[in-house]
């Protein structure tokens, strides 16, 4: 060769059986979303023998959106490849060595035990080794952000790039199999991938301490957990879409993630314990502002609010949320005959079983006797809200429970009073009935 002379660079082509092989990457676009110019993450997978892509929208290229990506991308796919080509990204990768010899990240490790596959990481600056899906980028690019998409959400802007990777799929011919499409031959391909049992758990986990008001800091946010965390510390767990937060393994609040900066996110029933001891704060504290309940619920507190003690009663139903479930207390309670206002009568059974103690032996009978408590705590209060007459035992019963102790003599009061009152009309109205005719007696015999 003569010196001096330059040569032009060359290449093989490579050739992949069916469910052999994909391809990872991330590009950035920039769209409308909400009338806010963004900047997003496009996360790339492309089958290399079908060549069929998929592509999806995420704020960040953390690694917990790596997780989701590939969760994903194998659930359309409905399984996933022996390997796994990557760039050397520090999701994945945390030292390169010399050649091909790379230390990949514990979690990014454990990714790929779970669905079996075996990643590998391209040459430095050498992107070929990964054509196809660089390639796709420039297309996807090309094709569908120029201009810019506007969409109202995330969610949105991923349920359009789906529709537009299958459609491409379906009009476009294979490069290697002219005689069928792209969409043909991936749904060939599926019989040759790996089947996928269940999603890889793919949280990102950090450490953080619960404040007294009963907030935890993450990226640059705070999201309430439950009150009985606080002052302990607690483990985040990192979603691509929420978050889980957990003191010694029991989850302590759960949360959709926020994405931008400053805000503070509260879920109202992590704060009800706290209204126990505080039941003024139910008012004024910022977690119950807009708090939309269940209708029944916030009928309830509608017909509390002009209460004296309106607060305190809404907090023990709150609470009993809490304890029963919103269904139990939601439920209607149990009918009882009109027996009178002041004594409740009940009809014998006939040839029925000697009752049991409930929940020694049979669960479902435990239930039943959690919802019969339940009914019974409850039941002077739902009958308020029905507008229904009262029992004297069913106001007793709410006055213990109000701890309304020097109400019962007063009450026994009002109502001798009105007794009394009745008593009269009852004279006036037997004066007023015609006069009865006299018995005959008998006449006595005289003792002559």
């Amino acid at each position: 060769m003569a010196r001096g002379a330059a040569t032009a660079e060359a290449f093989v082509p490579l050739s992949f059986a069916p469910g052999e092989a994909y391809q990872f990457d991330w590009s950035h676009e920039i769209i409308v979303l909400g009338g806010v110019t963004t900047k997003i993450k496009l996360a790339h997978v492309r089958l290399y023998h079908s060549r069929m892509a998929f592509v999806r929208a995420y704020p960040r290229e953390s690694q917990e959106m790596v997780f989701d990506a590939h969760a994903r991308a194998f659930e359309f796919f409905k399984g996933s490849c022996t390997r796994g080509i990557y760039d050397n990204m520090k999701t994945a990768v945390e030292a390169v060595f010399i050649g091909k010899d790379r230390q990949f990240n514990r979690r990014f490790l454990q990714m790929c035990g779970h669905y079996l596959i075996e990643p590998a990481a391209c040459t430095l600056a050498a992107g070929w080794e990964k054509g196809q899906v660089e390639n796709q980028v420039g297309n996807i690019r090309e094709r569908l952000f120029a201009p810019r998409p506007r969409v109202a959400s995330y969610d949105e802007l991923n349920a359009w790039l789906l529709d537009q990777c299958i459609a491409y799929a379906r009009a476009n011919r294979h490069p290697e199999q002219s005689e069928q499409t792209i969409w043909q031959v991936f749904e060939a391909e599926r019989a040759a991938l790996v089947p996928i049992a269940s999603p890889f758990d793919g949280f990102r986990a950090t450490q953080a301490a619960v404040s007294k008001t009963c907030l935890v800091r993450f990226d640059n946010n705070k999201y309430s957990v439950n009150a009985r965390a606080v002052g302990r510390p607690v483990e985040i767990q990192a979603f691509a879409e929420r978050l889980v937060i957990r003191r010694d393994g029991a989850i302590v609040g759960e949360h959709v993630r926020r994405f931008g900066r400053n805000q503070t996110i509260y879920d109202p029933w992590h704060y009800v314990p706290v209204l126990a001891r505080k039941p003024g704060a139910l008012r004024n504290g910022a977690p119950f502002k807009d708090w939309l309940l269940p209708t029944h619920l916030e009928r309830v507190r509608r017909q509390l609010k002009g209460s004296d003690d309106g607060d305190r009663q809404m907090v023990k139903i709150l609470a009993a949320v809490l304890s029963d479930g919103l269904a139990a207390v939601e439920a209607p309670a149990p009918r009882r005959s009109p027996t009178g206002p002041f004594r409740r009568r009940h009809p014998k059974r006939s040839g029925a079983a000697p009752r049991s103690r409930a929940g020694r032996d049979d669960p479902g009978a435990r239930g039943a006797a959690s919802a019969t408590g339940t009914h019974r705590r409850l039941r002077a209060l739902r009958q308020l809200a029905a507008r229904r007459l009262m029992e004297r035992s069913d106001v007793l019963e709410l006055m213990t429970r109000l701890k309304l102790f020097g109400m019962r003599a007063a009450y026994d009061e009002v109502m001798a009073t009105a007794l009394k009152r009745r008593a009269p009309r009852r004279a006036s109205s037997a004066n007023c009935s015609p006069p009865r005719s006299p018995r005959k007696r008998r006449a006595r015999s005289s003792i002559s």
